[in-house]
């Protein structure tokens, strides 16, 4: 059985119970024409400069390129690994266009525009660099070093990342794929590893009251208590045939069959949440 990545995971679950400096401003992000712009941007923008990224923060040694079209210059991260682990299941580019997709079609706004492109013969991922943010990790240590600044909880945010992170069973999240903007925007990125389909993914969600996570003690559930109205709705609508309209070639049959396995799971969680403290208590 695959052993999830637990100091990882535990480590950004302790941030968000106790990150109380960090603000949680609305997020700002990007509109359907915003979307829709930076896609076709990735897709013909012309590659002016590359550099292959490496080190213990850069385990798929991604490229970091620097994309020109017209007035506009922008930086995208481009990746093209394609392996079965031994620990962890696969590491596959496509991944990180089917996340993005998935948030796309559930109105999250997480996940930077990301495209299919074809960079020294392969083919890829490109994803849009999101300037002007810091990593969480970094923001952490900032703020330990002047604890008087900074603004309130982030727990929602946390909540959020986690009914996600359960939906396309995302075990590798931590505090380095985890950005935050200067508006204090959340942006997830690294989903190279999700879509899991072996067991125990294909019918247990990472968190929850019954996840596969629990805090560092071992004793207790690492939930998600508060959800977005809109996205719980979103996610009860979700079907088969728009997730394959939508992912194309990024994703098997047997990938969206697990997936709306895992929404099935996630929605009887919420669901429950929502027997015991009420829609007003679980739902904003």
């Amino acid at each position: 059985m695959p052993v999830p990545n637990l100091l990882r995971i535990c480590t950004v679950a302790l941030v968000f119970a106790t990150a109380g400096r960090l603000s949680a401003a609305p997020q700002i992000g990007f509109s359907d024409a915003d979307r829709a712009g930076w896609e076709e941007f990735l897709r013909t923008a012309r590659i002016a400069d590359s550099v292959q990224m490496k080190g213990r923060e850069s385990v798929t040694s991604p490229w970091k390129l620097t994309l020109s079209k017209g007035d506009v210059t922008r930086f995208g991260l481009w990746k093209s690994v394609d392996l079965d682990l031994e620990q962890g299941g696969p590491d596959r580019w496509r991944f990180e266009i089917a996340a993005y997709r998935l948030d796309v079609l559930l109105g999250l706004d997480l996940i930077p525009p990301t495209v299919e492109r074809a960079f020294q013969g392969n083919w890829g991922s490109l994803q849009l660099w999101m300037d002007g943010t810091e990593s969480l990790k970094k923001r952490l240590e900032q703020e330990a070093a002047n604890p008087a600044s900074g603004g309130t909880d982030w727990a929602n945010k946390g909540y959020l990342e986690r009914a996600f992170d359960s939906l396309i069973a995302n075990d590798d999240r931590n505090v380095n794929n985890i950005l935050v903007g200067a508006d204090e925007r959340m942006i997830l990125i690294d989903h190279s590893r999700t879509f899991r389909t072996e067991a125990p993914f294909d019918r247990t969600l990472v968190f929850g009251a019954s996840g596969l996570m629990r805090t560092a003690d071992g004793n207790r559930p690492i939930p998600f208590l508060k959800l977005p109205r809109v996205f719980v709705t979103k996610l009860r609508a979700l079907e088969a045939k728009a997730i394959q309209e939508a992912m194309k070639k990024h994703l098997t049959g047997r990938e969206v069959k697990v997936l709306l396995a895992r929404r099935d799971l996630v929605l009887k969680e919420i669901d429950s949440l929502i027997r015991e403290k009420g829609e007003a208590e679980v739902l904003y």
